[in-house]
């Protein structure tokens, strides 16, 4: 969305604002998401939410729509979105993404939830039970990225 278009919605009535916007959430996903339909009482919020998710998601040109939506996937898979999930897996289907596709963006979004599981619980773990482990770092644990070991903060 260009500057000008956003500029003349900025001016518009709040309430035609609204309409006009989740015309175009509607037509690019075939469907009002929930959280928007909730939200269209409050145009003061839902209108500056609508401009930054399109400039993020529909106007976004370094990543094509399939990509958008298999990320999408994973992110609502991983935080356990349900409404979410099956929104973004509708409009997957819609763009020709096949099964195994959005399958594959689940097991991705299963493994890296696995993993920060594991990183949040293990360190946990070691800290409870006085176990150091790598560089000493225990903002890291593995080899240091950077951290200054005294304060532990990573270092700018």
């Amino acid at each position: 969305m260009d500057i000008e278009k956003i500029q003349r919605i900025m001016r518009m009535d709040p309430e035609e604002a609204t309409e006009e916007l989740l015309e175009s959430v509607e037509k690019y996903y075939g469907e009002i998401p929930y959280i928007l339909q909730f939200m269209k009482e409050t145009p003061e919020l839902l209108v500056p939410k609508i401009l930054y998710d399109s400039a993020i998601i529909r106007e976004f040109k370094r990543l094509d729509p399939k990509t958008v939506e298999l990320i999408s996937i994973g992110v609502s898979a991983a935080v356990r979105c349900d409404h979410c999930l099956k929104m973004h897996i509708r409009v997957a289907e819609k763009l020709g993404l096949s099964k195994e596709e959005i399958f594959d963006a689940i097991l991705i979004a299963g493994t890296l939830s696995n993993a920060t599981v594991l990183a949040y619980a293990t360190r946990v773990l070691d800290s409870e039970t006085g176990t150091k482990r790598g560089s000493g770092c225990t903002v890291c644990d593995v080899g240091c990225n950077g951290c200054d070991e005294d304060d532990e903060e990573p270092v700018k």
